[in-house]
Protein backbone atom coordinates (compact mmCIF):
# COMPACT_ATOMS: atom_id res chain seq x y z
CA UNK A 1 0.00 0.00 0.00
CA UNK A 2 1.03 3.05 -0.96
CA UNK A 3 2.26 6.19 1.65
CA UNK A 4 -0.61 7.85 2.83
CA UNK A 5 -0.15 11.79 3.07
CA UNK A 6 -1.70 13.50 6.24
CA UNK A 7 -2.04 17.14 6.07
CA UNK A 8 -0.32 18.34 9.51
CA UNK A 9 -3.23 20.80 10.87
CA UNK A 10 -4.88 20.92 7.61
CA UNK A 11 -2.21 22.55 4.88
CA UNK A 12 -1.21 24.66 7.40
CA UNK A 13 2.11 25.64 5.23
CA UNK A 14 -0.36 27.52 2.91
CA UNK A 15 -3.36 28.39 5.32
CA UNK A 16 -3.61 29.24 9.22
CA UNK A 17 -3.10 26.25 11.47
CA UNK A 18 -6.41 24.13 12.00
CA UNK A 19 -8.90 26.28 10.47
CA UNK A 20 -11.68 25.28 7.71
CA UNK A 21 -9.88 27.52 5.82
CA UNK A 22 -6.50 24.97 6.10
CA UNK A 23 -8.76 22.02 5.91
CA UNK A 24 -10.09 23.24 2.64
CA UNK A 25 -6.92 23.75 1.40
CA UNK A 26 -5.74 20.16 2.00
CA UNK A 27 -8.75 18.77 0.23
CA UNK A 28 -7.86 20.57 -2.79
CA UNK A 29 -4.46 19.34 -2.50
CA UNK A 30 -5.30 15.96 -2.84
CA UNK A 31 -4.41 14.75 1.02
CA UNK A 32 -5.29 11.49 1.80
CA UNK A 33 -6.31 12.82 5.21
CA UNK A 34 -6.10 15.61 8.10
CA UNK A 35 -4.54 15.56 10.63
CA UNK A 36 -5.77 17.97 13.67
CA UNK A 37 -5.84 18.69 17.53
CA UNK A 38 -8.75 18.84 20.46
CA UNK A 39 -9.12 20.64 23.16
CA UNK A 40 -12.58 21.43 25.26
CA UNK A 41 -14.11 25.10 25.96
CA UNK A 42 -15.10 26.03 29.21
CA UNK A 43 -19.06 25.41 27.89
CA UNK A 44 -17.41 21.67 26.74
CA UNK A 45 -17.10 21.98 23.10
CA UNK A 46 -14.82 20.39 21.10
CA UNK A 47 -12.39 22.60 19.65
CA UNK A 48 -10.15 22.32 17.21
CA UNK A 49 -6.41 24.18 18.27
CA UNK A 50 -3.06 22.97 19.26
CA UNK A 51 -1.92 25.02 21.81
CA UNK A 52 -3.30 24.90 25.36
CA UNK A 53 -3.89 29.11 24.97
CA UNK A 54 -4.73 30.98 22.20
CA UNK A 55 -1.59 33.37 22.82
CA UNK A 56 0.55 31.90 19.42
CA UNK A 57 -2.62 31.72 16.67
CA UNK A 58 -4.73 34.60 17.59
CA UNK A 59 -5.46 38.27 18.87
CA UNK A 60 -6.08 37.34 22.33
CA UNK A 61 -4.65 35.69 25.34
CA UNK A 62 -5.47 32.76 27.95
CA UNK A 63 -6.45 29.31 28.22
CA UNK A 64 -8.93 27.38 25.84
CA UNK A 65 -10.42 26.11 28.88
CA UNK A 66 -11.03 29.18 30.34
CA UNK A 67 -13.55 30.67 27.47
CA UNK A 68 -16.82 29.45 26.10
CA UNK A 69 -17.46 28.64 22.65
CA UNK A 70 -19.17 32.49 21.70
CA UNK A 71 -15.79 33.94 23.28
CA UNK A 72 -13.37 32.55 21.35
CA UNK A 73 -15.19 33.12 18.32
CA UNK A 74 -15.05 36.67 18.70
CA UNK A 75 -11.14 35.51 17.94
CA UNK A 76 -9.25 36.11 14.90
CA UNK A 77 -7.15 32.90 14.38
CA UNK A 78 -5.61 33.71 11.04
CA UNK A 79 -2.57 34.02 12.91
CA UNK A 80 -0.91 36.33 10.50
CA UNK A 81 -1.28 34.81 7.46
CA UNK A 82 -2.23 37.15 4.21
CA UNK A 83 -5.33 36.99 3.33
CA UNK A 84 -7.32 35.16 6.03
CA UNK A 85 -7.92 38.03 7.94
CA UNK A 86 -11.05 37.25 10.69
CA UNK A 87 -10.60 33.39 10.41
CA UNK A 88 -12.35 31.68 13.15
CA UNK A 89 -11.99 28.99 15.63
CA UNK A 90 -13.63 25.95 14.32
CA UNK A 91 -15.56 23.16 16.24
CA UNK A 92 -14.94 19.55 15.80
CA UNK A 93 -18.06 19.30 14.59
CA UNK A 94 -18.14 21.96 11.92
CA UNK A 95 -14.74 19.87 10.67
CA UNK A 96 -16.54 16.77 10.63
CA UNK A 97 -19.54 18.29 8.30
CA UNK A 98 -16.66 19.91 6.17
CA UNK A 99 -14.96 16.15 5.84
CA UNK A 100 -18.07 13.83 5.53
CA UNK A 101 -18.15 14.01 1.55
CA UNK A 102 -14.72 13.90 0.62
CA UNK A 103 -13.98 10.34 2.39
CA UNK A 104 -10.46 11.25 3.95
CA UNK A 105 -9.29 9.53 7.02
CA UNK A 106 -8.96 11.90 10.00
CA UNK A 107 -6.26 11.57 12.77
CA UNK A 108 -7.13 13.52 15.75
CA UNK A 109 -4.98 14.28 18.01
CA UNK A 110 -6.47 14.78 22.19
CA UNK A 111 -4.61 17.43 23.55
CA UNK A 112 -4.90 15.99 27.40
CA UNK A 113 -1.38 15.52 27.96
CA UNK A 114 -0.48 19.48 29.52
CA UNK A 115 -4.17 20.32 30.56
CA UNK A 116 -6.57 17.35 31.52
CA UNK A 117 -9.97 17.25 30.12
CA UNK A 118 -12.35 15.39 32.06
CA UNK A 119 -14.99 14.06 29.57
CA UNK A 120 -13.19 14.91 26.80
CA UNK A 121 -13.00 10.84 25.18
CA UNK A 122 -16.79 10.55 25.90
CA UNK A 123 -17.48 14.10 24.20
CA UNK A 124 -15.21 12.67 21.29
CA UNK A 125 -16.75 8.90 20.61
CA UNK A 126 -20.33 10.44 21.34
CA UNK A 127 -19.69 12.79 18.14
CA UNK A 128 -17.87 10.14 16.65
CA UNK A 129 -21.69 8.17 16.17
CA UNK A 130 -23.59 11.65 15.52
CA UNK A 131 -21.43 12.73 13.04
CA UNK A 132 -21.51 8.91 11.79
CA UNK A 133 -17.42 9.17 11.08
CA UNK A 134 -17.06 5.26 12.42
CA UNK A 135 -13.98 4.07 11.08
CA UNK A 136 -12.80 7.11 9.49
CA UNK A 137 -11.18 8.38 12.73
CA UNK A 138 -7.59 7.30 14.19
CA UNK A 139 -7.20 9.11 17.41
CA UNK A 140 -3.55 9.83 18.71
CA UNK A 141 -2.49 11.27 21.86
CA UNK A 142 0.82 11.74 24.06
CA UNK A 143 -1.16 11.04 26.61
CA UNK A 144 -1.64 7.46 26.33
CA UNK A 145 -4.09 7.07 29.35
CA UNK A 146 -6.55 9.33 27.39
CA UNK A 147 -6.36 6.66 24.56
CA UNK A 148 -6.79 3.52 27.05
CA UNK A 149 -9.98 5.86 28.65
CA UNK A 150 -11.61 6.03 24.60
CA UNK A 151 -11.29 2.62 24.16
CA UNK A 152 -13.36 2.05 27.29
CA UNK A 153 -16.11 4.00 25.53
CA UNK A 154 -15.49 2.46 22.15
CA UNK A 155 -13.43 -0.50 22.48
CA UNK A 156 -13.54 -0.52 18.30
CA UNK A 157 -11.95 2.41 18.28
CA UNK A 158 -8.65 3.08 16.73
CA UNK A 159 -5.75 4.44 18.62
CA UNK A 160 -1.94 5.53 17.65
CA UNK A 161 0.34 5.88 20.51
CA UNK A 162 2.12 9.60 19.79
CA UNK A 163 5.93 10.02 21.33
CA UNK A 164 9.11 11.95 20.53
CA UNK A 165 12.44 10.87 21.07
CA UNK A 166 13.88 7.24 20.80
CA UNK A 167 11.97 4.74 22.46
CA UNK A 168 13.21 0.91 22.70
CA UNK A 169 10.97 -1.40 20.80
CA UNK A 170 7.96 0.82 21.10
CA UNK A 171 6.46 -2.07 18.49
CA UNK A 172 6.01 -4.29 22.12
CA UNK A 173 4.69 -1.42 24.13
CA UNK A 174 2.02 -0.35 20.92
CA UNK A 175 0.67 -4.98 21.60
CA UNK A 176 0.73 -4.50 25.32
CA UNK A 177 -1.28 -1.47 24.50
CA UNK A 178 -3.61 -2.95 21.94
CA UNK A 179 -2.62 0.24 19.75
CA UNK A 180 -3.24 0.26 16.39
CA UNK A 181 -0.37 2.71 15.39
CA UNK A 182 2.90 4.12 16.64
CA UNK A 183 3.43 8.13 15.69
CA UNK A 184 6.84 9.06 16.26
CA UNK A 185 8.68 11.88 15.51
CA UNK A 186 10.63 11.22 12.01
CA UNK A 187 13.83 11.27 13.21
CA UNK A 188 13.12 8.01 15.22
CA UNK A 189 12.93 6.59 11.56
CA UNK A 190 16.92 5.94 12.10
CA UNK A 191 16.31 3.68 14.67
CA UNK A 192 17.24 -0.05 13.48
CA UNK A 193 14.63 -2.23 13.49
CA UNK A 194 11.22 0.37 13.65
CA UNK A 195 9.94 0.05 10.47
CA UNK A 196 10.62 -3.90 9.89
CA UNK A 197 9.13 -4.70 13.79
CA UNK A 198 5.99 -2.51 13.02
CA UNK A 199 5.56 -4.43 10.07
CA UNK A 200 5.77 -7.81 11.46
CA UNK A 201 3.68 -6.61 14.23
CA UNK A 202 0.90 -5.35 11.85
CA UNK A 203 0.66 -1.61 13.05
CA UNK A 204 0.78 1.38 11.23
CA UNK A 205 3.75 3.54 11.05
CA UNK A 206 2.23 7.31 11.08
CA UNK A 207 5.60 10.04 11.11
CA UNK A 208 5.03 13.39 11.89
CA UNK A 209 6.11 16.32 11.01
CA UNK A 210 7.68 15.94 7.47
CA UNK A 211 8.13 18.85 5.67
CA UNK A 212 11.75 18.80 3.58
CA UNK A 213 12.01 16.94 0.57
CA UNK A 214 14.72 15.16 2.22
CA UNK A 215 12.87 13.19 5.31
CA UNK A 216 9.58 13.27 2.81
CA UNK A 217 11.65 10.82 0.40
CA UNK A 218 13.41 8.82 3.47
CA UNK A 219 10.20 8.14 5.14
CA UNK A 220 8.10 6.87 1.98
CA UNK A 221 11.04 4.84 0.21
CA UNK A 222 10.93 3.32 3.84
CA UNK A 223 7.37 2.38 3.59
CA UNK A 224 6.13 4.22 6.20
CA UNK A 225 2.26 3.90 6.52
CA UNK A 226 1.79 8.02 6.25
CA UNK A 227 3.61 10.88 6.64
CA UNK A 228 1.84 14.33 8.92
CA UNK A 229 3.12 17.21 6.81
CA UNK A 230 2.78 20.76 6.33
CA UNK A 231 2.96 20.49 2.75
CA UNK A 232 0.81 17.89 1.26
CA UNK A 233 0.91 18.80 -1.89
CA UNK A 234 5.07 18.37 -1.69
CA UNK A 235 4.16 15.33 -0.45
CA UNK A 236 1.95 14.26 -2.89
CA UNK A 237 4.31 14.94 -5.95
CA UNK A 238 7.45 12.91 -3.95
CA UNK A 239 5.39 9.99 -3.66
CA UNK A 240 4.19 10.30 -7.11
CA UNK A 241 7.56 10.84 -8.52
CA UNK A 242 8.62 7.53 -6.19
CA UNK A 243 6.02 5.71 -7.21
CA UNK A 244 5.69 4.54 -3.53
Amino acid sequence: MKTQVYAHRGASGYAPENTIAAFRRAIDMGADGIELDVHLSRDGRLVVIHDETVDRTSNGRGYVRDKTLKELRELDFSFGVDGFAGEKIPTLEEVYALLTPTGLKINVEIKSDIVLYPGIESALVELQKQAGMAGRILYSSFNHYSLRTLRSFDPGCKIGLLYSGILADPWVYAKYMDANALHPQFRALLMPGLFENCLKEGLELNVWTVNTPEYLEKCIGAGCTAVITNYPDVARGIRDRMGA
